[in-house]
């Protein structure tokens, strides 16, 4: 069997149980190289100069947008803007879609398990233009009955966005419900899919979605790169998030002609470098393959949430059906607060992550204040999960509260 941790230069270098995964993925050698590459032999502002160096730089820059195009299924490279990570790309969409489409008793829809990130921007839309921003909840296992969605979505809905996997439960959402529904009344919808892109397919195309987002270093890419895809009759419609530099088509005194898709929405000198790590992150995981990817993830889900569970006081957050969780297993111990979890587990020289994990609603939703979050990637193994569960079974005693 493969060990794809010798394709990672810090899990082969270091003795670590990594699996805060969620969070951010560690780097293939090869994205590496390839950030390494571009800046050896093509570095030069892209979509600015005429000599040879800027030319390859712009290039592989939009050679990278044409490869996430294909990664998404996109129909154009001209509806995949280049961002920052999920954050700026749910921004760009609520300030230039949703101040300049959405008015006085409009309503915004999102369940209460977004990260904050895909619930902050659309605060700040409803409260900017009028618009009445609903919340949809979920059972504690982190469903959303059929019912409950029907009646969430109304005529006034006119735009919805939902995280496609929870980052604290790890269950997918009905988002193919959602988008129907949403779509059948005019509105569109946004889904965030930072937790969702590195672990299985995601095809804007069969989803019909408006909107997509996902950051590059979740997706075993660089940080600093991130993706909002957006149909191309959306994008048109809507103004630039950010003015400045390569955005522009033609400035004068009293104004500007902005530039085509995508690049009005991509003011300044742009991150080429990430952008081409991004590809090869692409390439690194398409090579794998999904099949084998998700059925690696899988075997590690069950592994972990069954070893987990026999661990006296051990409490995991959402379904009791380990398929559900999609290699994200988030707990809370009897007695021991979550930071006093993970640094326990930090001197044993396991990586998870503790607190609220950005979805503070969801948490105060399930009676939760926070929680310890174990989150795995292909590249994790059993070993990994024994070190955890070995070390997560002295935590108890060592706080002086028995076995």
């Amino acid at each position: 069997m493969r060990n794809y941790k010798e394709d990672f230069p810090l899990l082969k270098n270091t003795d670590i149980a990594y699996l805060d995964n969620a969070a951010t993925a560690q780097r293939p050698a090869v994205v590496l190289d390839a950030v390494r590459d571009f800046y050896v032999r093509s570095n030069a502002n892209p979509l600015r100069g005429l000599y040879d160096l800027a030319v390859d730089a712009t290039e592989r820059y939009e050679a990278a947008r044409e490869r996430v195009r294909g990664f998404i299924n996109a129909k154009k490279a001209e509806e995949v803007i280049f961002t920052r990570n999920t954050t700026e790309s749910i921004n760009l969409a609520a300030y230039s879609y949703g101040l300049t489409n959405l008015k006085p008793g409009d309503e915004i829809l999102i369940t209460i398990a977004e990260h904050h990130s895909n619930m902050l921007p659309w605060q700040m839309v409803a409260r900017q233009t009028g618009a009445v921003l609903k919340y949809l909840d979920c059972e504690p296992d982190g469903s959303y009955p059929a019912q409950r969605i029907a009646e969430a979505i109304t005529p006034n809905t006119k735009l919805a966005a939902i995280g496609h996997i929870s980052n604290v439960l790890g269950c997918i959402n009905p988002v193919e419900e959602v988008i129907s529904r949403v779509h059948a009344n005019g509105g569109v919808v946004l889904v965030d899919a930072a937790q969702s892109a590195p672990h299985m397919p995601v095809d804007v195309l069969a989803l019909d979605t408006d909107f997509l987002a996902f950051s590059g270093h979740k997706l075993f890419g660089p940080m600093g790169i991130g993706v909002l895809y957006g149909k191309e009759k959306l994008l048109d419609g809507m103004p630039p998030f950010m003015s400045g530099g390569e955005m522009i088509s033609y400035v004068k005194r009293d104004g500007a002609v902005y530039a085509e898709l995508p690049h009005k929405f991509e003011a300044g000198t742009v991150n080429a470098a990430d952008a081409v790590g991004l590809s090869a992150a692409i390439d690194y995981i398409e090579e794998i393959g999904w099949p084998e990817i998700q059925k690696r993830e899988e075997a590690l889900t069950k592994y972990a949430f069954e070893g987990m569970m026999a661990v006296p006081g051990v409490h995991i957050l959402g379904s009791d059906d380990y398929r559900q969780h999609h290699g994200i297993l988030s707990f809370t111990l009897d007695g021991v607060h979550p930071h006093d979890i993970a640094a326990i587990l930090a001197d044993d020289q396991v990586a998870v992550r503790a607190g609220h994990h950005c979805a503070q609603p969801l948490l105060a939703h399930l009676g939760v204040r926070s929680s310890a979050r174990v989150s795995l990637a292909f590249y994790n193994t059993e070993e990994d999960i024994d070190r955890l569960l070995s070390s997560l079974k002295t935590i108890r005693r060592k706080m002086g509260l028995g076995e």
